[in-house]
């Protein structure tokens, strides 16, 4: 049985670029696509276990600070997710393992704060297996990362709570980093 995201909601089928349009052009706003994909990843997340950790208050906030005509980002007010080895303030960066630390980040390290410069408003951060090291996304502080295509199957990868996110329709766009098979695996 494949999991997907219900698409009857202000995003629809829409992609990034779409959603950003959509945004800009004040047919919805940021904050009803933040909220969209909310209810999306509350809706299937229970399943595939794609995230570790949320940050919906924070986002929603976020979005609702988003002036109506604010949209000089390519990404302005678009919901997205960031990998769980990356910093962002105020939340921990567990890099899919229990030899690290619950303490929140103090601040977003650089590579977030250039993410975050295109406008996109993370709502979560996704699940890795331990230091990124397997082929499955597996994480020993949380449960398997399920693959939505089939839920008996992990979603591979180190990117692959990334992956599963995206192909469930959570968020139209997820980030992901790839050494060795992080992203070709849970692709394939």
């Amino acid at each position: 049985m494949q999991i997907t995201a219900p698409t009857n909601d202000v995003r629809g089928t829409a992609d990034a670029g779409a959603i950003a349009a959509s945004i800009a052009a004040g047919e919805i706003s940021a904050e009803e696509a933040v909220g969209a994909a909310i209810e999306r990843l509350r809706a299937v997340d229970p399943q595939l276990h794609a995230t570790v950790c949320e940050r919906f208050e924070q986002a929603l906030a976020e979005a609702r600070g988003l002036p109506a005509d604010r949209c000089l980002e390519p990404f302005s007010g678009v919901p997205s997710l960031i990998k769980d080895n990356t910093a962002v303030a105020g939340l921990p960066t567990r890099h899919g393992s229990r030899a690290t630390g619950t303490a929140p980040a103090s601040r977003d390290d650089d590579y977030t704060r250039v993410f975050r410069a295109t406008g996109l408003i993370p709502i979560a951060k996704t699940a890795l297996p331990e230091f990124g090291l397997t082929a499955t996304t597996e994480p020993t502080r949380a449960a398997a990362t399920r693959n939505p295509w089939n839920p008996a199957l992990s979603a591979g990868g180190s990117s692959g709570g990334a992956a599963a996110a995206l192909a469930a329709g959570m968020v139209p766009l997820a980030d992901g980093s790839d050494m060795g098979g992080s992203l070709r695996n849970p692709a394939a």
